[in-house]
């Protein structure tokens, strides 16, 4: 049966909000059991334990038969997939962890405002998606409130710590817009493997260069974390990116640093300062223009065929020989389509704009 069309807010933003809630406390997090484990040890076991958590997920979904209703990855996904592996799951959360180590956590999780900016700029500059200049505006109050969490009195402070968070970023904005190209298969089955295989690669080289397996408990609590924060907080973002596109994916997500640095403030002791006032009330400034946008205009959709988790919406109009459940995936095919609503840049409105 068709349904009624719903909010163009509904269901991209609360799932790109849950996932920067889930990923901005894991920073923290992650920054009390760097005291007791080697950083790149520790970025090993925070994707291992999201790989090993989603395996636990995976297999128990298959064995009570419980159906996915979400597209086969495809052997033309697997250059996506070797890509964002290595450079979100291998060398973006080694400089993460490797920055957390030389500067406050707090300071830490509000640089990772970067990564919404480097996730939006690759978008807009490379992949040419649109942006608006309310989005724009909303960048630039994030931009400065970065320059303002960095100020030391006397000119911008960024050592080495933040260099590498800013690097992190940088890879995390790559990995996020290849991960679009991912968008339509089953996030479940994309985020298992990334975090199985960057976990290996990062804990394999821990070992090699002679960083020594921590304890149960904390192998345990860097699992805990990472299921949570690495794993659940990416599939979310995924899910996201069908309904909102990259670059407006990654400008809600940038609430995920405010996060940090409350649980930062309340678990480490860590001052709340001026400084870091003034710096989150720019950034949410700028969260807020992202989430206030309304995009709408009169656009044509071209014939498209592609498979992935949809319900029978106005996009949706084909028909089946058979009863089938809702949400369903399946191969199929969109005739020519021009109306007027709200929406983003998801997996239908990827329209030029003049």
């Amino acid at each position: 049966m068709s349904q009624p069309p719903a909010s163009h807010l509904w269901p991209g933003v609360p799932m790109a909000l849950a996932s920067a809630v889930l990923f901005g406390a894991s920073a923290p997090l992650a920054k009390i059991l760097l005291g007791s484990i080697a950083p790149q040890m520790l970025a090993g076991l925070l994707y291992l334990g999201a790989g090993t958590g989603l395996a636990v997920v995976h297999l128990g979904r298959a064995a009570l038969g419980i159906p996915a209703a979400e597209a086969a990855l495809r052997r033309r996904d697997l250059p996506w997939l070797a890509a964002v592996v290595i450079f979100g799951g291998c060398v973006a959360p080694l400089l993460l962890m490797l920055g957390l180590q030389q500067t406050s956590a707090s300071s830490g999780s509000l640089l990772l405002n970067l990564e919404g900016l480097a996730t939006m700029g690759i978008a807009w500059l490379i992949f040419k998606e649109n942006v608006d200049g309310r989005l724009l505006l909303g960048a630039l109050a994030i931009v400065i409130g970065a320059m303002v969490l960095s100020w030391d009195g006397k000119g911008i402070r960024f050592d080495a710590g933040g260099g590498m968070i800013a690097g992190a970023c940088l890879a995390w904005g790559l990995d996020n817009n290849l991960t679009r190209k991912l968008s339509s298969a089953d996030p479940v089955v994309t985020t298992m493997i990334k975090g199985l295989v960057a976990g290996t690669v990062n804990v394999g080289l821990a070992l090699v260069v002679g960083s020594p397996l921590p304890s149960a408990s904390i192998i345990g609590a860097a699992a805990m974390v990472g299921f949570l924060g690495v794993g659940v907080s990416l599939i979310l973002f995924v899910l996201a990116l069908r309904h909102l596109g990259t670059a407006r994916t990654g400008a809600y997500f940038s609430l995920a640093p405010f996060i940090g640095a409350v649980v930062a403030i309340l678990l480490l002791g860590e001052p709340l300062t001026l400084q870091l006032v003034l710096a989150g009330l720019l950034m949410g400034c700028g969260l807020w223009r992202h989430l206030a946008e309304r995009h709408e205009h009169d656009h044509k959709h071209e014939v498209l065929e592609h498979d992935h988790s949809h319900v029978h919406d106005e996009h949706h109009q084909h028909q089946h020989d058979e009863a089938i459940a809702e949400p369903h995936s399946h191969w199929h095919r969109h005739e020519p389509l021009r109306h007027k609503h709200p929406h983003y840049p998801d997996l239908h409105h990827r329209h030029r704009h003049g």
